[in-house]
């Protein structure tokens, strides 16, 4: 892979500076704040016609919502970036029982993506972005209870398990549609306070860590959505797909004490298959409920 020039404090922009995305088509789910406008925007700077999605349009906890609007589609997709997402939220679960992280994270996100799938594998060298979060180092999948049904419910491992569940469907999805040239890479977007996501922390959060202590510094928004266009677009990840990236490079494994680098359970290619093997039946137990 070709030396990416870019770091934690690269920009969208300066990312995708003299990438031409003309006649390329992109979805950003959660695409009205935070980084996610801020990755639509940087997409259409660059050329590409770009839907970015809000709630009101796409409810990734709701499958009839998701299910509108991949039938609302037509025509090839070349770029996909899962970014919407919730976290550290009160205990709340969908109407058809699913615990509320897990469901718009990750099982959202799932159906979208298989629901596009025809429209990606068309595009030809399509590639899908996850951004998941460093969070995913405190918790793996609760595979005999991803609800928190026999669990006592706390936001933070919620979340932490939905965003290992981000990784681990970029892991099974790459190896699944690599035929298709569909390339899936997962990201951290690092930490950037004060948008949407935050809404369920005090302000600021007591673990809030300004000076970087733990390995992680504050980033800008525009800091932010960085690593997410770089996987969405720029030729210098072209034919990378499996990974995970931070700071716009590949993350090396994770070491205790630092809030930096990828478990080794995310990267499991034997969980990922039986995550997405256990999604897919929820999917399929959903649409036989609704």
């Amino acid at each position: 892979m070709t030396p990416i020039p870019f770091g934690a404090a690269s920009t969208a922009a300066e990312v995708l500076a003299g990438v031409d995305l003309t006649g390329k088509r992109a979805i950003v789910t959660g695409g009205g704040s935070g980084i996610g406008a801020e990755t639509a925007r940087a997409l259409a700077a660059a050329g590409a016609e770009v839907t970015a999605t809000t709630r009101q349009e796409l409810d990734l906890a709701v499958p009839a919502s998701v299910d509108r609007f991949v039938r609302g589609w037509s025509g090839p997709l070349h770029i996909l970036v899962n970014n919407a997402g919730v976290m550290a939220t009160p205990e709340t679960r969908t109407p058809e029982g699913r615990e509320l992280q897990f469901a718009t994270n990750h099982l959202g996100h799932l159906q979208l993506s298989l629901g596009l799938h025809e429209a990606l594998a068309a595009a030809g060298g399509a590639r899908v972005v996850v951004v998941s979060s460093v969070g995913h180092i405190n918790g793996e999948v609760l595979f005999d209870d991803v609800d928190f049904v026999r669990h006592p419910y706390d936001p933070w491992a919620a979340y932490s398990q939905s965003k290992t569940a981000d990784i681990l469907f970029a892991v099974e999805a790459a190896r699944l549609w690599a035929a298709d040239r569909i390339a899936v890479n997962a990201l951290n977007p690092g930490r950037i306070w004060g948008t949407g996501l935050s809404r369920h922390l005090p302000t600021p959060p007591d673990s809030f860590d300004p000076a970087g202590a733990t390995g992680v510094s504050v980033k800008t928004v525009e800091q932010g959505a960085a690593t997410s266009v770089l996987l969405a677009a720029s030729p210098l990840v072209d034919g990378v797909t499996g990974r995970y990236f931070e700071d716009c490079q590949i993350a090396a494994g994770h070491t205790p004490g630092f809030r930096r680098g990828v478990a080794a359970y995310a990267m499991d290619p034997e969980k990922a298959a039986r995550l997405w093997n256990l999604s897919l039946d929820l999917l399929n137990h959903l649409r036989r409920e609704g």
